[in-house]
């Protein structure tokens, strides 16, 4: 079963490395290949950086073992304290150089948690979602059409359920405010066989890389100024504030005394925050705010 699962990981990163790397040709991941002590957990993280597209992609494998589930993963399920557990999974953040590109993330994972004399748990995570600074609805739809497709072959329902699962998740609470316009996210997915399971995480994890480079060859030769750059850099501080607060990847990750470097690979390589900034009444920053960081039924959009 893990074994199944890490090479299909392995085989994700690969390609969706490969495929980053053909649409920014000035640039290669590096390999940085890790182990934890104690024979608790290893991992390959890659990295792109200073790209002609993009300004820093990363994309993880890590397989963690533990004695016991962090407060992060029992919080919701607390039956799940007190249990060894293995943990794997591929997760990726791509910041790209031009503003209008989007940002992107995604993220599959699996777990296995054990107990003896009883049986064991598992279920299936991930999910991908988009983070325009100046939108296009092509783009939106376009994006949602792809999850959809992601989702369809596993039910009707489905696309729609992770959607919403993905706006509520990707939510910043105090500042009231999507962080994107969303896409899917699943989790503690186990309904069924393995099986379908597996083909199910396995239809998003290479939904992704599908969903997401059509955009960024549509949007990466848009001439931008430094006003747009400026405004890309405001709202990627949008991103750090979630990733540090609400993220339960990133918190997993730091409480089962995770690679600090891989973790936080998420983070946006430049940023800036802005006292009270309000961007111009109709201008393109504004409508990001009135019209596409609102959740909406972006494949029937009128």
């Amino acid at each position: 079963m893990i074994e199944e699962i890490k090479k299909y990981l392995l085989m994700l990163q690969f390609n969706i490395c490969e495929q980053l790397e053909q649409v920014d040709d000035n640039a290669e991941f590096i390999k940085d290949v890790w182990e934890k002590p104690n024979n608790t957990g290893n991992g390959l993280t890659k990295v792109l950086s200073n790209g002609a597209v993009f300004e820093q992609a990363g994309v993880n494998f890590s397989i963690i073992h533990g004695n016991d589930m962090p407060a992060s993963a029992t919080v919701l399920r607390p039956e799940l304290s007190g249990r060894s557990f293995t943990a794997l999974g591929v997760s990726l953040v791509v910041h790209p150089q031009n503003p209008y590109v989007p940002t992107s993330h995604a993220n599959v994972r699996f777990f296995f948690a054990e107990k003896e004399g009883e049986t064991p748990i598992w279920w299936f995570g991930g999910g991908f979602d988009l983070t325009p600074y100046y939108g296009f609805d092509e783009d939106a739809i376009f994006w949602h059409q792809s999850a959809k497709q992601a989702c369809d072959p596993f039910g009707k329902d489905v696309y729609s359920k992770y959607k919403k699962w993905c706006d509520d998740y990707f939510y910043l609470k105090h500042r009231s405010e999507q962080r994107g316009i969303g896409g899917l996210f699943f989790d503690d997915l186990n309904e069924g066989s393995f099986d379908e399971c597996f083909s199910f995480m396995k239809s998003v994890g290479d939904g992704y890389i599908n969903a997401y480079r059509p955009i960024v060859e549509r949007r990466k030769d848009t001439p931008y100024t430094d006003h747009e750059r400026q405004f890309q850099l405001y709202r990627r501080g949008r991103y750090v504030e979630f990733n540090l607060i609400y993220d339960r990847g990133t918190l997993f990750g730091l409480q089962t005394g995770g690679r600090s470097e891989s973790i936080l690979m998420s983070l946006p390589p430049l940023v800036r925050w802005e006292y009270r900034y309000e961007p111009d009444p109709g201008s393109e920053e504004a409508r990001l705010y009135t019209h596409f960081i609102q959740p909406q039924d972006w494949i029937n959009i009128p």
